[in-house]
């Protein structure tokens, strides 16, 4: 008998194309539109194209929900532009769940069970759900708490502008600030200056904390915390997450607080409650919410490296956010922790961490780290900036955070083209470009070498 192979329709074949690669595809889609719609004279308060570059990138900072720009956003923009803008914003916000239902809709997929198992992971859930349900049942929250933070921002802003103005601030600012986009559209009252005339205002900056944190925390924390009222109860996930956000926020808080507090150009010509205000919303911003509510380029430079840090870390997995995710970056403390005390094995609330889940957490960290110090030398290659603006800039593009010292728009085109490509791939992620890209299958290790002997250390 001769093996004889299954025989495959190529177009069958051509069809059955991973739901990470979609997703993947889909992102470029949008960003595309997006910037054919930013470069139409109709989008731009000039009436004249703002140009391709500036449009690609201003699209692609807007659906990866990062918040860089090359221009003021209410100065360059029209109502048309910032409508598009804010469109791609909730679009990206929402991520890779909204758009693999635009991209099986319009294929008119239907959505097999590894696709399902890709998605869970996408949205961080640990076991296979009803995705369809699940993601109405996440999408309805999050317009809801949008909603809510909309109107209590047009309040806000209505004892400032006219209702209607208050009203478009409000919208604008709810879905940016949930998203952790850092997009804002205040700049008709001090262009380029973003929150910084709000940055003391305690309702504004608790209003946008809270919608930054929310947006952070991740759509299975909300779940399950929503879910289980019994904190005893929740998963061990749910736990890390909640206990590191709170962890940073304040750790950034008080790090600002004592590396800024008498810096003349930040917080020193404010009073100790106004201070407090600003840091709590410099600590908030660093989780990739990308407001400046101080002048980034006149920190200190160990607030500046600090800020850098907190950047790094960014949000909590299936999220808003972006960075190298709150519990992979517990993982490696504990693994460190364990490792200095001659330990093998990672463990927390009584239970083991995979080994997996370690090797994964030290890739990432490792591809992000060398990512950065990559994007900050080849942006003061390629631009007269100081190391550490540039490190800055690459770090807050690669984390979709939206920090800026004040660089971007003078950058050089070589280094805005690889700030866009740091901004796509830290929203659509590290391993998800690996697996829709390089990863056909499971690469098991079909053999091993004979064991050596290294010196290490």
């Amino acid at each position: 008998m001769f093996p004889f192979r299954k025989y495959r329709d190529p177009r069958k074949a051509r069809r059955s194309v991973s739901i990470s690669r979609i997703m993947a595809l889909t992102f470029l889609g949008i960003i595309a539109l997006g910037t054919l719609l930013l470069s139409l004279p109709a989008a731009s308060k000039s009436g004249k194209s703002a140009g391709v570059l500036t449009a690609l990138f201003t699209a692609t900072s807007a659906t990866c929900v990062t918040g860089l720009v090359m221009g003021d956003t209410w100065t360059l923009w029209t109502d048309l532009g910032q409508a598009v803008i804010l469109v791609m914003i909730q679009i990206g916000g929402l991520g890779f769940m909204s758009a693999a239902s635009i991209a099986f809709f319009t294929l008119k997929k239907k959505i097999g069970l590894r696709s399902q198992m890709v998605m869970a992971e996408a949205i961080g859930a640990s076991s296979m759900v009803d995705i369809p349900d699940h993601q109405r049942r996440l999408m309805l929250r999050a317009f809801a708490v949008e909603g809510i933070g909309a109107v209590l921002l047009t309040i806000r802003f209505a004892f400032d502008v006219p209702f209607l103005t208050a009203l478009k601030l409000g919208v604008f600012h709810s879905i940016s600030a949930f998203c952790n986009a850092g997009f804002d559209i205040l700049g008709f009252r001090n262009p380029g200056a973003s929150l910084m005339d709000y940055h003391t205002d305690p309702a504004v900056c608790l209003i946008l904390t809270a919608l930054v944190v929310l947006g952070g925390l991740g759509f299975l924390v909300w779940d399950e915390v929503l879910r289980e009222r019994n904190p005893h109860k929740w998963s061990v996930y749910t736990k890390l997450v909640l206990i590191t956000t709170a962890v940073l926020l304040l750790l950034g808080m008080i790090l600002t607080c004592v590396l800024e507090w008498d810096n003349p150009l930040t917080l020193g010509p404010l009073s100790w409650p106004r201070k407090l205000i600003a840091a709590l919303f410099q600590s908030m911003t660093l989780r990739t919410a990308g407001f400046a509510g101080l002048d980034q380029g006149m920190l200190t430079p160990a607030a500046k490296g600090v800020s850098i840090f907190l950047m790094l870390i960014g949000g909590s997995s299936g999220s808003t956010a972006g960075g190298l995710k709150t519990v992979t970056f517990v993982v490696l403390i504990m693994f460190l922790w364990n490792r200095l005390r001659g330990k093998y094995t990672v463990s927390v609330f009584h239970r083991t961490i995979a080994d997996s889940h370690v090797l994964n957490a030290i890739t990432i960290f490792m591809v992000m780290v060398g990512l950065g110090f990559f994007g900050g030398t080849f942006i003061c290659a390629t631009s007269p900036v100081p190391f550490s603006d540039g490190l800055f800039e690459a770090v807050s593009a690669l984390a979709t955070v939206g920090l800026t010292t004040g660089i971007t728009p003078t950058l050089r085109p070589a280094a805005k083209i690889m700030i866009i490509i740091f901004m796509y791939f830290g929203r659509v992620g590290v391993l998800t470009i690996s697996f829709g890209f390089l990863k056909k299958k499971p690469a098991g290790e079909k053999y091993r070498y004979a064991n050596t002997d290294l010196l290490i250390g």
